[in-house]
């Protein structure tokens, strides 16, 4: 549940921003750069990200993360099971305070 949560996180940050670096998205996510780095490899062989390098950058260390359409479907599937267990949460602890 952690790494769809992780997975979940970083999947919404590079929709939103796919121009982060990796220190940048690690700062913003407050994960070190080496656990960033994994967690991207594996989105990477998973198919859901391309990791794409900018060839006319003079830095080529930039990189363009950019989703997949298989990685919408899981940033969606994902989205999906976070509100479904939010939901469960909530009526639980609902429950509870009526006791």
């Amino acid at each position: 549940m952690i790494k769809d949560q992780e997975n979940l996180d970083i999947l919404r940050k590079i929709k939103s921003n796919p121009n982060y670096s990796q220190r940048e998205l690690a700062k913003e996510l407050g994960y070190s750069l080496g656990k960033l780095n994994h967690c991207l490899k594996a989105l990477r062989l998973k198919g859901s990200v391309k990791i794409k390098n900018f060839k006319k950058n003079p830095k080529k260390i930039r990189y363009l993360y950019v989703l997949t359409p298989k990685g919408v479907g899981e940033k969606t599937k994902l989205t999906i099971n976070f509100m479904k267990r939010t939901m469960a949460e909530y009526d639980q602890l609902k429950k509870e305070l009526e006791e």
